[in-house]
């Protein structure tokens, strides 16, 4: 039985809650960017079709998963706020414009699916079908703009570092909307995607090492981190498996490119979150332990965490049984 007085004074059960909490945070992330980032991927492979009957199965292969998936994006700001509220306010007056950017593509990307299909309209389609577009392909770029500011500490808005950030992960939203409309397609649908899935793995692997030159070239506070055994080994990690995703593609193994894409992003955002240690925010200096927030209440949140983490995963994973293999040739997204 763990005492009131022991919560207050000491980590639950001797763990190392900070570090634990900093990755947690960066997993949450992780899962928005997965899962999320396939929607993404969706809206700007969109841009591509011409036939309408292409872009409602499109939309079909999305829709029941979009809104679900941005909750991750909710859970990853309210841990921020919990955990680290120092930081929390700290990034949101530093870069409040970005915010609200990231915020409003993310209202366009979520708005459009519905106001397209109210109205047969082909120039009302047209409208909001480029208004889909547009909001998947805003959201990613201004979130990699965030982070990579997060990541090296800039107080401006828009910097060489991040304006790449902001490409790599653009093209990782292609690689992660293509894999996942391997397994919702069918036919010549799919073997397009699949064609823009590989294009789209060379682009982002060439980016990523140009991003991340950029970073050692520019952020000399930076560069011993590079050489560290973990990050070289991420480096190694995303070459290989953007060989095999490109492999799997060819031979027409989906989940396999699925499961490599999804190991690409929580490669990519172990990549930040390993360089970005053990700050938690460069700009002020604050490292994890420095911005955690006090013994007893961490110690709550860890419970809670603990058990309300696996439901809200079992939800997930029900969600995708539920709507698993490829949508059909007549579906539509209303």
């Amino acid at each position: 039985m763990i005492s009131i007085g022991a919560l207050a004074t000491r980590p639950l059960f001797g763990l190392p809650l900070a570090e634990l909490w900093f990755a947690l945070l960066f997993f949450i992330f992780g899962m928005f960017l997965f899962l999320d980032g396939f929607d993404f991927g969706v809206g700007i492979l969109f841009a591509t079709r011409d036939n309408d009957h292409e872009k409602e199965q499109l939309l079909a292969a999305v829709g029941p998963f979009w809104d679900g998936n941005e909750v991750w994006l909710v859970v990853f700001g309210g841990t921020l706020f919990a955990a680290f509220p120092s930081v929390y306010a700290n990034l949101f007056s530093r870069y409040y414009l970005l915010m609200f950017a990231i915020l409003a593509a993310l209202g366009l990307r979520g708005l459009a699916p519905e106001m397209y299909e109210e109205r047969e309209d082909s120039r009302w389609q047209t409208l909001w079908g480029y208004s889909f577009v547009i909001g998947s392909t805003v959201t990613p770029f201004l979130l990699g703009l965030f982070v990579m500011n997060w990541l090296v500490g800039t107080t401006g808005l828009i910097t060489p570092v991040g304006f790449l950030g902001g490409v790599t992960v653009l093209a990782l939203t292609i690689v992660d909307g293509a894999a996942f409309l391997g397994l919702k397609t069918r036919g010549a649908l799919r073997d397009e995607m699949r064609n823009y899935g590989i294009q789209a793995a060379v682009s982002y692997l060439g980016i990523t090492i140009i991003t991340l030159g950029t970073i050692y070239a520019a952020e000399p506070g930076l560069r011993s981190s590079f050489r560290s055994p973990t990050v070289v080994a991420l480096v190694i990690l995303t070459a290989t498996l953007t060989g095999i995703y490109a492999v799997a593609l060819r031979r027409r193994r989906y989940y396999a490119a699925f499961a490599a894409t999804a190991t690409l992003v929580f490669g990519l955002v172990g990549l930040v979150a390993t360089l970005l240690y053990p700050f938690m925010d460069r700009t002020a200096g604050l490292t994890v332990r420095e911005a955690i927030i006090s013994t007893l209440p961490l110690n709550l949140m860890s419970i809670m965490a603990s058990v309300l983490l696996p439901i809200v995963l079992g939800y997930f994973v029900v969600l995708y049984s539920a709507f698993s293999g490829p949508v059909d040739t007549e579906e539509t997204y209303g």
